[in-house]
C-alpha cells in the first residue's frame, strides 16, 4: 500500500502538506536535515543493478550493498539504473526486472529507502532513456540520428511521451536523454546519439523531447517524466572525434553551434541537464562555474537540476589534487547531483575543511528536493501501478519509416516494380535485427523486431522469390560467403545489399567504469567508446559491394549505421542508395516497405555525408570563407545536409516575401504521393562578426498527392533572424540577410535568394528592387 502520513504529522511538518507552496515545503524540509542527510541527497553512488538480486523462486531481494549505501547516506538521494539491462550491467532476461515486475522492484527499493530515512525522503530512480527506456521489455526507438533524419518534431514528441509513460509505469522517475550533442566529426562513436550537425534542427527536436516527456505545468503528471538533457556542453566537438577528449572550442563556436539546443531545452522547461565530460576553455564542464552558473543559471535563468556525468567529478582531482577538493569544485561550479563519484560522498569533509560552504550544499539539496516534490513522491513514493502503455511498436515503426532516406536512385531502380520476380537479399545486416538497435539498448526477447529479409519475404508480391546469402562479415576481411552472394545476385532481378555498422554490445565487450566500451572484441563498430580513425566499412563488406555491383544486376544498397560511413563506391556503382541509420527493432519492416514502394522515402539527411575521413570536416554551416578544394580530390560532402529524394518529383515555385512571412508553392509533379521538406536558410550580408556560409533557420514539411499544389508559409521571427553578437549575447540585427529556400544545403547555395531588409524594414530582391 502507498505510504500515508498521519494527519498529525502533516500538521507538524509543513513539508508533508501537499497544499503548501513548493518553496515552503523545500525550505521546511531542508531546515530539519543534518549535514549528513543533506550530502546524502546529492549522491548517486551506486549502480542500480547492485541494489537487488533475484532469488531462485523469482522474487527480488535487496542486497547488502544497498543497505550499506542507505546507511552511509542516511537515506538515498538518487539511484542510477535500477532497471538497466545490457552487457555492461550483466542484466538480462531471467535475472532482471521486466515489464511485469519492474514496479515491484522499484517499490521494494523505495520502501527500504523510506524506512532508513529519518525524515522519510524518497529516492529518485534515474534511468537511461536515450531512445526508449533502456530496460527489459522497453520499447526501443530509432536512435537520435535517425530521429534527426525524420525532420518531424511532432512525431518525435509523441514517441518521447510514450517513452516517459513506460518509464513511470515501472516506477522510474528521471529520464537521461542525449539531445544536446552536435555531430561535427562522424568518427566519434556517439554520433548516433546526436540529432545531427545543425543547431536549429537539434533545438526543434530538443523542444519536442521536453514537451513530450515532461508535459506542461509545475508538477509532473503520472505518465510524465522530468528530463535530464545530455550533455552540456560542446561534447560533439572533441578533437579527432575521440570520446571525452579535449575540445578546441572557442566561445563563438560554443554559442553558435553547441548551445542553441540547450537553450531551447531550457526555454521549454527542461527539469535538468547533465554536465559533459569535455572541457570548455580549459575547465571540464563539471567544474566550470562560468558555464554552469554564469551562463546556465544567471544568464538563462535555469532553475533546475545539474547532474554530473559518470565519474566526471572525480576526474577533477587531476587539477585539484584529491577527490575531496574535486567534489567541492564541482559543487561550487553548479553541480547538484553526482554520478558514481567519491568526491560528493566526502562533501561533509569538504565543508569541515572550508573548501565549500554549507550554504552551497543547501542550494544544491534544495534543487534535488524541489524535483522530488514536483514528482509528488512525498504523497505517492511508490509506482503508480498503471498498465504499460500501448502503441510502442507502432510509434517506433513510424519513426523508422520517417527516417529512411533515399540518397540516389539511378534509372528508377526503386521501388521494385512488377518485373522484379527474384530478389537477392545480401549482406551482414540482411537477416538480423541486432545491428538495427543502436547503443544503449536492452536485450530483446527472441522474436522481437523484423529484419529486412523477413520483411521482404512477408511483404513482396505473391510469386516473388526472395533469396538470401550473407556474403560477408560485418568486420574484418572474411569473404568466404562472397561466391554464394554473387551467384544469388546473378540469378536475381534485384539485389538488395544491406551493409553498415553496429553498436550491439555483447558479453565479450570490455567496458570502462562509466560503461563506455573499452576493448571491442565483437562486431561493435559504433557507440560510446567506439571511435574510428577511418569511416570505411569492413573490408569484406566493400569487397561484397564491388562484386555484386559488377554482376550487372540492378542493386540497391541499404546502409544501417550510427554514423555516416564513407562509401562512395555505393554512389558510383549501385543503382540506388538508402540510409536507414539505426532504425530500431522494426526498422527492417520500414526498409522493406520503402524498397517495395509500399511507403515513400521521407527522410532527409541530418548530417553531411563525407567522401572519406581524410576530407573532414564537411558540415555545411562552416564560416563563409573561400575554401579551396584539395589538389587531389573534392573537399565537399558526397551528400549534403538536408538531402533526400522521393519516388515522385516536386516543383518549388519562387519564394515570395510578404510582411514577415516567406511563402512558396510546392507542387507534386510526379505520379506518386510524397513528402517535401521546405528548408529555409539564412545567409548574412553584413554582420558584426564573420558569418557562416548558411544557417538553417526554419523548415516545414508538406505531404502532397500527385498533381496537388500547396502553399507553405514560414514566419520570419526572432528564431529565424537572431545571431550571436560580438558580446556573445543573442541579438536580432537590423542588417539585411539573404533568405534561401531550398531542399538541401547544397541546393541553397545555388538558388536565387531574397533579401530581407531587417526588422521593420522593406523587403527587397537581390537587385534592391522593392517587391
Amino acid at each position: 500500500m502507498p505510504l500515508q502520513h498521519p494527519p498529525a504529522a502533516r500538521d507538524q511538518h509543513p513539508y508533508l502538506d501537499p497544499a503548501a507552496p513548493l518553496g515552503t515545503r523545500v525550505a521546511d524540509l531542508l531546515s530539519r536535515m543534518t549535514l549528513r542527510e543533506k550530502t546524502g541527497q546529492l549522491n548517486q553512488r551506486m549502480y542500480g543493478w547492485h541494489a537487488y538480486r533475484r532469488t531462485p523462486d523469482g522474487d527480488f531481494r535487496i542486497t547488502e550493498a544497498l543497505r550499506a549505501e542507505t546507511e552511509r547516506c542516511a537515506g538515498l538521494g538518487a539511484l542510477y539504473g535500477l532497471m538497466r539491462a545490457d552487457a555492461w550491467s550483466g542484466v538480462g532476461h531471467g535475472d532482471g526486472p521486466g515489464a511485469e515486475d519492474g514496479a515491484d522492484l522499484a517499490d521494494l527499493v523505495q520502501r527500504h529507502v523510506l524506512e532508513h530515512s529519518r525524515l522519510r525522503i524518497p529516492a529518485l530512480f534515474v534511468e537511461e532513456v536515450p531512445h526508449g527506456h533502456m530496460a527489459l521489455d522497453g520499447t526501443v526507438l530509432p536512435v537520435n540520428l535517425a530521429v534527426g533524419a525524420t525532420w518531424n518534431p511532432a512525431l518525435y514528441e509523441r514517441a518521447a511521451a510514450h517513452a516517459a509513460a513506460e518509464l513511470r509505469a515501472r516506477g522510474g522517475h528521471l529520464a537521461l536523454v542525449s539531445a544536446l550533442d552536435i555531430a561535427r566529426d562522424p568518427r566519434w562513436g556517439r554520433t548516433e546519439e546526436c540529432f545531427g550537425e545543425d543547431p536549429y534542427l537539434a533545438a526543434r527536436l530538443t523542444e519536442a523531447l521536453v514537451r513530450g516527456m515532461q508535459g506542461t505545468g509545475e508538477y509532473f503528471a503520472a505518465d510524465k517524466a522530468p528530463v535530464v538533457l545530455k550533455h552540456f556542453a560542446g561534447q560533439g566537438a572533441t578533437v579527432g572525434g575521440r570520446n571525452s577528449a579535449e575540445s578546441e572550442l572557442g566561445p563563438r563556436e560554443l554559442h553558435e553551434i553547441h548551445l542553441p539546443a540547450a537553450r531551447a531545452g531550457v526555454r521549454a522547461g527542461a527539469a535538468a541537464v547533465m554536465a559533459a565530460y569535455n572541457e570548455v576553455d580549459g575547465l571540464p564542464c563539471s567544474g566550470n562555474r562560468a558555464l554552469l552558473t554564469g551562463l546556465l543559471r544567471d544568464r538563462w535563468g535555469f532553475e533546475g537540476l545539474v547532474m554530473a556525468d559518470g565519474l566526471a567529478v572525480d576526474r577533477l582531482a587531476r587539477i585539484t589534487g584529491d577527490t575531496v577538493s574535486a567534489g567541492a569544485l564541482a559543487l561550487d561550479a553548479g553541480v547538484d547531483l553526482s554520478l558514481w563519484d567519491e568526491g560528493f560522498t566526502r562533501l561533509e569533509e569538504a565543508v569541515e575543511r572550508g573548501l565549500v560552504t554549507e550554504a552551497a550544499v543547501d542550494t544544491a539539496v534544495a534543487r534535488v528536493l524541489r524535483l522530488k516534490f514536483r514528482l509528488g513522491l512525498f504523497e505517492q513514493p511508490y509506482a503508480r501501478r498503471t498498465p504499460m502503455p500501448d502503441g510502442g511498436r507502432e510509434l517506433s515503426t513510424a519513426l523508422a519509416r520517417a527516417c529512411v532516406t533515399l540518397l540516389h536512385n539511378t534509372d528508377a531502380v526503386l521501388p521494385a516494380g512488377p518485373s522484379v520476380r527474384r530478389i537477392a537479399v545480401l549482406g551482414p545486416h540482411a537477416a538480423t535485427t541486432d545491428h538495427q538497435l543502436g547503443d544503449y539498448s536492452a536485450p530483446q526477447r527472441p522474436g522481437t523486431g523484423v529484419s529486412v529479409l523477413d520483411a521482404l519475404r512477408r511483404l513482396a508480391p505473391p510469386g516473388t522469390e526472395v533469396r538470401h546469402a550473407r556474403g560477408a562479415a560485418l568486420t574484418g576481411d572474411d569473404g568466404t560467403g562472397i561466391p554464394e552472394a554473387v551467384a544469388t545476385a546473378t540469378a536475381s532481378d534485384l539485389a538488395v545489399l544491406v551493409l553498415g555498422g553496429s553498436s550491439a554490445r555483447t558479453s565479450g565487450t570490455a567496458f570502462d567504469a562509466n560503461g563506455a566500451a573499452r576493448t571491442v572484441v565483437s562486431e561493435m563498430t559504433c557507440g560510446e567508446g567506439v571511435d574510428l580513425a577511418g569511416l570505411r566499412l569492413g573490408a569484406a563488406q566493400h569487397a561484397l559491394l564491388d562484386v555484386v555491383t559488377a554482376t550487372g544486376t540492378p542493386t540497391a544498397v541499404v546502409l544501417v549505421q550510427g554514423r555516416p560511413h564513407a562509401v562512395p563506391e555505393a554512389a558510383d556503382r549501385a543503382g540506388a542508395l538508402l540510409t536507414a541509420w539505426y532504425p530500431g527493432p522494426w526498422g527492417g519492416q520500414a526498409i522493406a516497405e520503402v524498397l517495395l514502394g509500399l511507403t515513400e522515402p521521407a527522410g532527409r539527411l541530418p548530417v553531411s555525408v563525407p567522401r572519406s575521413a581524410d576530407r573532414l570536416p564537411v558540415h555545411y554551416n562552416h564560416k563563409d570563407t573561400e575554401y579551396g578544394s584539395y589538389a587531389d580530390g573534392d573537399a565537399g560532402p558526397l551528400h549534403s545536409f538536408g538531402h533526400g529524394l522521393s519516388y515522385t518529383t516536386f516543383h518549388h515555385g519562387p519564394p515570395r516575401l510578404g510582411g514577415h512571412t516567406v511563402e512558396v508553392d510546392v507542387t507534386n509533379t510526379g505520379t506518386r504521393p510524397g513528402r517535401s521538406v521546405v528548408q529555409l536558410y539564412v545567409r548574412r550580408l553584413r554582420t558584426p562578426v564573420w558569418p557562416r556560409s548558411l544557417e538553417l533557420r526554419a523548415f516545414e514539411s508538406v505531404e502532397l498527392a500527385p498533381g496537388e499544389c500547396r502553399t507553405v508559409a514560414i514566419r520570419l521571427g526572432a528564431g529565424q533572424l537572431e545571431l550571436v553578437g560580438a558580446d556573445l549575447r543573442t541579438v536580432v540585427p537590423e542588417q539585411p540577410v539573404e533568405i534561401r529556400v531550398a531542399t538541401s544545403a547544397r541546393e541553397a547555395l545555388t538558388v536565387v535568394p531574397l533579401v530581407y531588409g531587417g526588422s521593420g524594414q522593406s523587403l527587397t530582391a537581390p537587385d534592391e528592387t522593392p517587391l
